[in-house]
């Protein structure tokens, strides 16, 4: 099934002009797209329509949109894609550990923000599982007390179910199929996103801080899931 002939969007912006032409195009490329300016009603909205994807700009008025992503996510499990001002890095940042699971700058480009929104919810929709740099086929492993299984998408920690984004989610599985062995942020870029790093997004290193607590590492001195200075990130097969 094509993901975007019945996937339901909600933008959430205060910019009347941007978000009726944001509305325009999406749907003119076949998604249900509506519009909320307020961010005290996108909760709601959220909570009660649960659409399958959210488009959430940083700025508005009554709730910002990082606080709808924070009082959303606990019970809203669907993509969060952040609009996020081009110079402020701290917005992008405090996204991610918000629970977004990705960010456009503003200006925003059209056919990005449309490759970025196909993305997300073919991952949802399991058309287009991560691309995996280990050869290895098996949809779940375990690691002691740890279980990740990709077939369906879910995580366990001492038979606790962990809560996971989608994007952490794809995260945890790329880093665990390829234990043993370093990923480079460039690798793990391009793996996840299929695109190349441009050296600066922080979104890798935002969603390993989030996730290492998740399945048991101590962030200040992880042995699950560790910094290889200068390189990128080492999921260890035996702690």
């Amino acid at each position: 099934m094509d993901t975007q002939e019945t996937s339901r969007i909600l933008i959430v912006e205060d910019d009347e002009r941007l978000a009726n032409l944001t509305q325009e195009y999406l749907e003119g490329n076949g998604f249900e797209v509506g519009v909320e300016g307020d961010g005290n009603r996108a909760v709601e909205r959220i909570l009660n329509e649960k659409p399958d994807l959210v488009i959430l700009d940083v700025m508005l008025p009554g709730e910002d949109g990082l606080g709808v992503c924070r009082r959303v996510r606990p019970e809203y499990s669907g993509p969060i894609l952040m609009l996020t001002a081009r110079t402020d890095d701290m917005d992008q940042v405090v996204g991610l550990e918000m629970g977004a699971d990705d960010y456009v700058s503003k200006p925003v480009r059209p056919r990005v923000l449309l490759a970025r929104v196909r993305a997300l919810l073919r991952r949802i929709s399991g058309g287009d599982e991560p691309i995996e740099i280990s050869d290895d086929n098996e949809s779940r492993l375990q690691f002691g007390d740890l279980v990740i299984d990709n077939a369906m998408r879910e995580a366990w920690l001492k038979d606790e179910g962990i809560d996971l984004t989608s994007a952490e989610f794809d995260l945890l599985w790329l880093l665990a199929s390829n234990a043993g062995r370093v990923l480079t942020r460039e690798e793990i870029f391009t793996a996840l996103r299929g695109n190349e790093y441009d050296g600066q997004d922080r979104s890798i290193d935002v969603r390993v801080s989030r996730i290492r607590p998740k399945v048991g590492d101590d962030p200040m001195h992880p042995r699950r899931i560790k910094t290889v200075r200068s390189k990128g990130y080492l999921f260890v097969k035996e702690v």
